[in-house]
């Protein structure tokens, strides 16, 4: 598709959580040419599809305007949703780059490296979640707590109950106790 005088180049940036930062990403996207101001990005597992940035990113595009990623996984981890992407990408006249794959999706070959590479990274994300399931199988075998701590001791949740048989309120509980309602209904469901 020919591209117009108005087509912009944009960039899209991801990270999975709030410790890891999106600098790098940020300089490879600007040394490459997009304009600061036309790069957008979140911090959220790419396994999630429910994405701001993505989707006010998706609002822009234009047809012959050009999308930059570092790499593909930065869309996205899930093929099927991969595949949904791309094929909008194809469908809208966006012209897309990945500069580590060097994928190019305005050629048949580069759809069919795009596809092949979001396979890969799909596969990977499942690596990653059978070796932490492993993991935590594997501690629990040994007694170890896994996942997030109780928020309450056993002896907060029989105070708990005590007061409760007391009559007194949920509210006036977790204050006492010093913690949240929550933790209380988690621990003592209301009846």
């Amino acid at each position: 598709m020919p591209t117009s005088s108005s087509a912009r180049t944009y960039g899209y940036v991801r990270v999975s959580t709030r410790r890891q930062t999106i600098d790098q990403q940020l300089d490879v996207l600007t040394a490459a040419g997009v304009p600061a101001d036309n790069i957008y990005g979140d911090v959220i597992s790419g396994a999630k599809w429910e994405r701001d940035g993505l989707a006010t990113l998706r609002k822009m595009l234009r047809p012959g305007d050009t999308l930059v990623v570092v790499a593909l996984d930065r869309l996205g981890r899930s093929l099927s949703e991969m595949v949904k992407l791309l094929e909008w990408i194809v469908a809208e006249g966006i012209e897309l780059r990945s500069l580590r794959e060097g994928v190019d999706l305005t050629t048949p070959t580069g759809r069919m490296l795009a596809g092949i590479f979001a396979s890969l990274a799909e596969y990977e994300r499942a690596l990653i979640l059978e070796r932490a399931e492993a993991a935590r199988d594997a501690a629990q075998a040994r007694g170890r707590q896994t996942g997030r701590p109780k928020s309450m001791t056993p002896e907060q949740v029989e105070k708990a109950r005590a007061l409760l048989a007391a009559d007194w309120s949920r509210v006036r509980v977790a204050k006492e106790l010093g913690v949240s309602r929550a933790s209380l209904y988690r621990e003592i469901p209301a009846d």
